[in-house]
């Protein structure tokens, strides 16, 4: 027989359960609208609409709009570092986890346009949202730790040059990623090709690789550039691939 404390108990934890669901539903609507619409033109009650509540529980649970888009912009950075975190990079060839990374980045950047718009959004704000947030900085060390560790290897193996700093190459990695996916729509129209057709993505994320180990690895070393193609086979051929949400 069930007690009343334990019936209390019971409907505390279905309703913290039920706050829980109710909130990530917002979240999750969030992402989407402010992808299509950017900060400005997100509604809430577009929003509150497509999570199937109401306008106010986005106050009761966020505080207000604006909130809602800092921690829909810390959600997007964690949702990134989760997808990197079940990588298998190889931890013995520095080389080939290198380029098992920049895989991913850029397959992330493809199957995740909504992390594109929302970042391309704040970014016509001046970051003014990103910068409210306290917890970027924590999210962002996560990221650059996994490059770090792995330029550390590829140093101690005499690969990789011992000047090379994690933060520029991730700002290499990115860059090179980010600008083709935030400006393919003017880049085709500008270069009348179809930057988005399968072998431009794929001479593309070539591109990407050829520029990274020219730049990371010693000369010499049978790596950089020419032999990159060989360097990582098994990481070219199967891309790391991050699943749509």
């Amino acid at each position: 027989m069930s007690t009343p404390t334990a019936k209390k108990s019971a409907a505390a934890g279905t309703r913290a359960r039920q706050a829980q669901d109710t909130r990530a539903k917002i979240l999750k609507a969030a992402i989407k609208v402010f992808a299509l619409r950017g900060y400005e033109g997100g509604r809430v009650e577009k929003i509150s609409s497509l999570a199937k509540t109401y306008d106010r529980m986005i106050y009761y649970y966020f505080g207000s709009k604006e909130k809602l888009f800092v921690e829909v912009l810390e959600t997007i950075y964690i949702q990134l570092n989760e997808a990197e975190q079940a990588l298998k990079l190889d931890p013995e060839d520095p080389v080939r986890a290198l380029t098992q990374l920049i895989d991913f980045v850029w397959a992330y950047y493809l199957d995740h346009p909504e992390f594109v718009a929302i970042l391309s959004s704040e970014n016509m704000s001046q970051g003014k949202h990103a910068k409210k947030s306290s917890r970027l900085r924590e999210i962002s060390s996560y990221a650059l730790s996994v490059l770090d560790g792995i330029l550390a290897r590829g140093k101690a193996a005499g690969l990789f040059q011992p000047d090379v700093l994690a933060r520029d190459i991730y700002l290499v990695i990115a860059s090179l990623g980010y600008f083709y996916n935030s400006n393919h729509h003017t880049l085709s129209a500008f270069l009348g090709e179809p930057m988005m057709s399968k072998p431009a993505l794929e001479h593309w994320r070539d591109v990407i690789q050829r520029t990274v180990l020219s730049t990371v690895c010693v000369p010499g070393t049978g790596i950089a550039p020419a032999e990159a193609e060989a360097a990582a086979p098994a990481a070219r051929k199967k891309p790391a691939r991050a699943k749509r949400t």
